[in-house]
Order: C-alpha cells, then sequence, then structure tokens
C-alpha cells in the first residue's frame, strides 16, 4: 500500500480551484446512456443504483472499509467494472466515455472547469479516477454530494449567490474524491511527483506557468540541467510524449480556458507564444477538431444545465 506524505497531498489540495462547478441531477431508466465529451472535466456520484462504462471502467482503485475499527485496506481483486451507490468518478476529459444504468439510477453530475492556477492538478492526476466506496471513507463529502442538484428544477428556481455556493459545494466534494484515492493507498508510487524525477518535475512545472515561452528543447533541457540528448528521452520515457507534444497540450488547454472567459482568437495566439493566429488555429484545431472561435462560441453561448 502506497503511503502518500501528508504535506504534499495537502499541497496538491491547497492548489486546487474552481472557476465553475456546474451541478445537475441524472435520473437514468435500465439501459440509459449519460455521454461524457472529451476536452472538459467532470466528477459524477452514484447517488443510487449501478453503472459501467463505456469503454470499461478497467482502471480504479477499491478498497475495502472496516469503519467500526477504522481500517481501510486496498482490495487486490480484479477491478469490478460497475459503479454502485456510493461510488465516485473523476474524469478530466482525455477521452470521452459514456456511463450505462444497469438499473434505475439516480446521478449527480458536476461540470467542472479549473482556473488557471490549478492547471497543474490535471498533469498529477490519472485519468479516469474511480473511488469504490466514497461514502464509507468520505462520509460527510458524499452525504453532501447526493444533496446537490435540484431533482426538479422546473420546482427550483436560482437565488441569488447559487453559483458561488455551488462551486464551493462542488469544490469541497472534489478535494474529498482526490484525499479518498490518495490517502488510502491507490495512489501510484512517487505520487504526486509527476514524473517521479525531480529535475524532469520542475520542468513541467515551469511549463505551465509560463506555457507562452518559446520553450525549444535546449531551453526546457537547461531548466531540467541536462543534456538536450538525455533531457528528450528521460522525458518521453517519463511523461509518455515529446517534449514539443507536452508543450502543445498544456498550450491548447491554457487556450481553452482564455476563449471561455472571451478573450478573443488573436490574444489567446500571442499570449500563448504563436507567432501568427493562422498556426495557432492549425494546433487547436488538430488537439480538439474545431477552430479556436468554433470554440469559444460554443463556449459563451452554452447555457448552464
Amino acid at each position: 500500500m502506497v503511503t502518500v506524505d501528508s504535506a504534499a497531498l495537502g499541497h496538491v489540495l491547497d492548489s486546487v480551484d474552481l472557476r465553475v462547478g456546474i451541478v445537475r441531477r441524472v435520473a437514468l431508466s435500465t439501459g440509459g446512456l449519460l455521454p461524457i465529451p472529451s476536452g472538459a472535466a467532470t466528477l459524477v456520484y452514484i447517488a443510487a443504483g449501478s453503472v459501467h462504462g463505456h469503454p470499461p471502467l478497467t482502471t480504479g482503485c477499491r478498497l475495502d472499509v472496516d469503519r467500526a475499527a477504522q481500517i481501510v485496506t486496498v482490495d487486490d481483486r480484479p477491478l469490478h467494472t460497475n459503479l454502485v451507490a456510493g461510488d465516485a468518478f473523476l474524469t478530466l476529459g482525455r477521452a470521452s466515455i459514456a456511463l450505462e444504468a444497469g438499473e434505475v439510477t439516480d446521478l449527480v453530475v458536476v461540470d467542472l472547469e479549473f482556473s488557471d492556477s490549478a492547471a497543474m492538478i490535471a498533469a498529477l492526476l490519472p485519468d479516469p479516477i474511480t473511488v469504490m466506496s466514497f461514502a464509507a471513507l468520505e462520509p460527510a463529502a458524499a452525504a453532501l454530494a447526493g444533496s446537490m442538484g435540484p431533482t426538479d428544477p422546473a420546482t427550483c428556481p436560482s437565488r441569488q449567490g447559487d453559483p458561488v455556493i455551488c462551486r464551493m459545494m462542488a469544490q469541497t466534494v472534489l478535494l474529498s474524491v482526490i484525499r479518498a484515492w490518495a490517502a488510502n493507498g491507490c495512489a501510484p508510487a512517487g505520487w504526486p511527483s509527476v514524473s517521479n524525477d525531480p529535475f524532469l518535475d520542475r520542468v513541467v512545472e515551469a511549463i505551465h506557468e509560463q506555457p507562452g515561452r518559446d520553450w525549444t528543447v535546449e531551453r526546457l533541457a537547461s531548466v531540467g540541467a541536462m543534456s538536450r540528448s538525455v533531457f528528450a528521452e528521460r522525458f518521453r520515457s517519463a511523461i509518455g510524449r515529446s517534449p514539443a507534444d507536452y508543450v502543445t497540450e498544456v498550450r491548447v488547454d491554457a487556450a481553452k480556458r482564455m476563449l471561455s472567459e472571451g478573450r478573443s482568437v488573436s490574444e489567446t495566439s500571442r499570449e500563448l507564444g504563436y507567432a501568427s493566429d493562422e498556426g495557432f488555429s492549425r494546433a487547436f484545431r488538430r488537439r480538439t477538431g474545431m477552430t479556436p472561435s468554433t470554440w469559444r462560441a460554443s463556449q459563451l453561448t452554452a447555457v448552464p444545465a
């Protein structure tokens, strides 16, 4: 069982900050589907019933919880692909997924948007995170999650301050999901290091802090105190992609946040270090399948659920 340093976990939790947390209640009949598109973070709490994933939820962490004895152990048996009442599921949107109800099911779905200061959190967490027995591990947060989202929006008019309170409630549940996953043996060895290499972690942190800088391989290698060839090989081995590909991914994620705030395509392009709007548009479209202007329009015209 991996033990995460409490100070390190506290630092991660302290860095999580939501700009938006929109909650909706979804009722599914047997066989009903909840599609979760890529490109956005989503937290799901199973209030009643059960669901399974398409593709199957083959990653996650199942915990045996003895509340009377206050003992939590990791269950090493193959992960069951069904999520049942009291379980929680977090996807950061790296791939689309759909949840199918195995029976009449009640889901609390939270659409999340991280603030710029919390962008690094996506690099620290696997996708998805599945926490079995969340209600036993975090009973107060589970009770809060179960009470979120109007069951009948038509009979629940909005009140002043609702967006702020909703965001704070969503953040509390999100922090509890991350804590339940990390503090009880589900996190991989070395977490919260991105790469298990302090020199590469320094490079990743620099990219997230300044995504618009002209990050050549030589410049990144110097941040990590390595030669160009050694750095490129170690980065790809640890992170799973080339330095240039990772920089582009971070820039596109930053661009999504900026465009959704109403920033213009040209302003976003310049701030993220692109030489031209055309170059920025090509990079953005390769990652998202949409032009920046189309993405911006879709975000600014979306009506929260």
